[in-house]
């Protein structure tokens, strides 16, 4: 439907017009709560496919910093 990026824009620009559009408090703290939330969970998927992308190897793998240990010996 719509990709990521346009998704943190529309939900932006809710909650820019939001409070302006005429409704009733009690809807408007709900609906800026639940708009807010989203792009929470929106922004955390962006930022973690950035991460996934900046770790990923042109071999397909993905690289870290963890230890590998081996039985052959380094130094003979």
């Amino acid at each position: 439907m719509f990709s990521k990026e346009s998704l943190v824009f529309i939900v932006g620009l809710i909650l820019v017009v939001f409070p302006y559009i005429g409704i009733p408090e009690s809807w408007r703290v709900i609906g800026t709560s639940f708009f807010g939330v989203v792009l929470v969970f929106v922004g955390y998927a962006l930022r973690r496919a950035v991460y996934l992308k900046h770790i990923q190897r042109t071999d397909g793998e993905r690289a870290s910093d963890s230890f590998v240990e081996t039985t052959d010996p380094l130094f003979k």
